[in-house]
């Protein structure tokens, strides 16, 4: 299939489909492994989108906000852009049809998060943002007739010419597919489904970094993963979370004897830490939201309070069982402040970006913000690159779907909440041969690869990176770490060699 070098953006998220409706009225092509709206992470999102919407809050207090939990990675510029468009955006979103909750007067419910120094979180259906968003844009792209979405259909590698992009070898019900593309985007992000305990979609994978990666393109903060700390632990996978903004609302951590024994509004890394170290010691984790919200929690809560009772726990009347889980990936493509990576005509937005945002530790509902905000960052970049068609190179062999296999359990063993050298050292000879083997889980062991080496490099805590053997920020400027998946076996090296 010739695309006739329309802008190929891989995902059908709230950043690919963002990506192409402000691309409108240029013609592109919008890659959707499933079914239009489902099976993404986008309609997973509870919390809402956070923004400074109300009287006491301005964009400089969400700025510092985030920075205070990016743990001295964030970078300044990038989040005082993003956090300044926030309020755009949400209008942007309204626009396109997004229904948001209002009170009596017609403004914005906002609601509380961890390390949220304002009630700043926009959300729709109480706790249904995610899907609500993706019903309006979804319908929003039906109606749009420059977009034509390819539903079914998965990319598998980037083709590219002289190092520059040249198209995208793909595979759909009829088989492989070959699209010209001097111009894509790379919006499909999640790395969860590399983890056996997860929120994320089980086939996030990593797939829009291992596309990258695989070009030739620029990794950066790949080491720092999110564990969300209260995932629902009734056996389920993936597992439904349990919003952080019923923590925001009074909700509090107890254990099986009923004692509270964290600060529940800290940064999601510390909490999810407090909860990991209490289960290792042998406890088991409840949030317990009987006081703070009680009768009002399906109201408040309804998704979740469907999910617990399917599970057989009553929200009012009983503590919820809860987890760490992968939650969310701070790393990603390294990219610029118009989303372009190091590759020539590849872009990448939302989580599949590092965009220097979120730093070492994603500030509760800023993921939503980040691609709502940056999409329209990207699209303007794509419009503005001249076209540049390239004669496709002699196609490799469709790769096969990507499969996590066996590198769930490893991801899990050494790359979970709390790390050292033993475990990131046994993960890496464990990733290693797989990721270079070309097996269905190849690309899903790559990106574990570099997470492992990058983590394995960084011998300090920082965020959600946290070594039980360096406990401590090293001294000296905070870094970011940056590599490319050919450099990792050098940079183990290094730090082997070290």
């Amino acid at each position: 299939m010739d695309s006739n070098d329309r802008p190929v953006v891989v995902g059908a998220g709230l950043a690919g489909l963002m990506t192409a409706l402000h691309l409108a009225p240029e013609p592109v092509v919008v890659l959707a492994r499933t079914p239009l709206g489902s099976g993404i992470a986008s309609a997973f999102a509870q919390g809402g989108i956070a923004a400074a919407l109300g009287d006491d809050d301005d964009p400089f207090l969400h700025a510092a906000d985030t920075v205070a939990a990016g743990d001295g990675l964030a970078d300044p510029d990038v989040v005082e852009r993003i956090t300044a468009a926030a309020p755009a955006a949400i209008e942007e979103l309204v626009r396109r049809g997004v229904v948001f909750d209002r009170g009596a007067d017609g403004r914005f419910l906002l609601g509380l998060e961890a390390a949220h120094c304002r009630r700043r979180i926009v959300h729709a259906g109480g706790d249904r943002t995610g899907g609500e968003i993706m019903r309006a844009l979804v319908e929003a792209v039906r109606r749009t007739p420059s977009i034509t979405v390819l539903e079914g259909v998965e990319a598998r590698r980037l083709l590219v010419v002289e190092g520059r992009i040249a198209g995208v070898l793909a595979a759909g019900a009829s088989g492989p597919l070959t699209l010209a593309a001097s111009r894509v985007v790379i919006a499909t992000g999640g790395i969860g489904g590399l983890y056996r305990h997860t929120t994320n979609p089980l086939g996030a994978l990593g797939q829009g970094v291992a596309l990258a990666a695989r070009a030739g393109a620029l990794l950066a903060d790949m080491e720092f993963v999110q564990f969300h700390p209260t995932a629902l632990d009734v056996g389920l996978d993936p597992m439904p979370l349990v919003s952080e903004a019923v923590r925001g609302e009074g909700a509090v951590l107890v254990d099986e004897t009923g004692a509270r024994f964290t600060d529940e509004l800290q940064p999601r890394d510390q909490v999810s830490r407090a909860v990991w170290r209490h289960q290792a010691e042998g406890h088991r984790v409840f949030l317990d939201a009987r006081s703070a919200l009680g009768g009002r929690f399906a109201e408040r809560f309804p998704a979740i309070a469907a999910r617990c009772r399917a599970a057989g726990v009553d929200p009012a009347r009983e503590p919820i069982p809860v987890r760490p889980a992968a939650h969310y990936h701070m790393g990603g493509i390294a990219v610029d402040a118009a989303g372009r990576s190091s590759v020539a005509g590849l872009w990448a937005c939302g989580e599949a970006a590092a965009t220097g945002l979120h730093g070492a530790n994603r500030l509760a509902s800023n993921s939503l913000l980040e691609a709502a905000a940056c999409a329209r960052w990207v699209a303007g970049s794509v419009a503005g690159a001249p076209e540049r068609r390239l004669p496709l190179p002699s196609l490799p062999a469709l790769p096969p779907a990507a499969a996590a296999g066996a590198v769930r359990q490893i991801m899990s063993a050494g790359l979970g909440v709390l790390r050292d050298r033993a475990g990131l050292s046994k993960a890496i000879a464990a990733l290693r041969p797989l990721a270079f083997a070309g097996g269905a889980a190849a690309d899903a062991a790559a990106v574990g690869l570099v997470i492992a080496v990058a983590a394995l490099a960084r011998e300090e805590s920082r965020g959600g990176h946290w070594r039980s053997d360096f406990p401590f920020r090293a001294s000296g400027a905070a870094r970011r770490s940056k590599l490319r998946l050919s450099d990792a076996l050098r940079v183990l090296a290094e730090v082997a060699g070290g």
